[in-house]
């Protein structure tokens, strides 16, 4: 299993090693930049594919272009309900969720990718207003993670922008093998 995988049931040894990871593709770009620009990159990542080329996985049993996609508005919606959970509320308890069943049994392979690129950027409009307004203070609010505990604003600010990148790599990766697969 790759330290990027997050599912919900990890230990808290797993979860730490995962933010490690995220927060290490991040290095020191400004987080606030790469969020901005994630829709922007992800419409040129997935440019010029065919629809099956972005249903196409890249081998048996791994997420196509598609799920990326799906998954990462769904990621969006819950990134953005968990800042504002921490901007207006007292340590707020953060839940987490099992990204492979949620792309299991909400049907990720069968959404439209284009509808899902369109709901991750008015998604990451909405994340890029709140976050563009808050204070220092702001980004100190802590929520508290089920499975990592502690997490503040500027935290999850990080994590997000790290867990971008994370997937631009990802989609590129799969991009190579089914662009080149006849």
């Amino acid at each position: 299993m790759s330290v990027f995988t997050n599912p919900s049931s990890g230990a808290a040894d797993q979860a730490a090693a995962y933010v490690t990871a995220v927060l290490g593709l991040l290095g020191d770009r400004n987080p606030s930049d790469v969020l901005r620009e994630m829709p922007a990159a992800l419409s040129r990542a997935i440019d010029g594919l065919s629809p099956e080329q972005l249903r196409r996985p890249e081998a048996p049993g791994k997420w196509s272009i598609n799920v990326i996609l799906q998954h990462l508005a769904d990621s969006e919606l819950v990134g953005n309900w968990r800042m504002r959970l921490i901007a207006a509320q007292d340590r707020p308890p953060l839940t987490g969720y099992d990204q492979d069943l949620w792309a299991e049994r909400l049907h990720y392979s069968d959404g439209d990718p284009a509808e899902a690129l369109e709901r991750f950027s008015a998604l990451r409009r909405a994340t890029m207003r709140l976050l563009d307004r808050a204070t220092p203070d702001d980004l100190e609010r802590v929520g508290v993670h089920t499975e990592r505990g502690e997490e503040s604003l500027g935290h999850l600010r990080r994590l997000y922008a790290g867990h971008d990148l994370l997937h631009l790599r990802q989609i590129a990766r799969v991009r190579s093998v089914v662009a080149g697969a006849k």
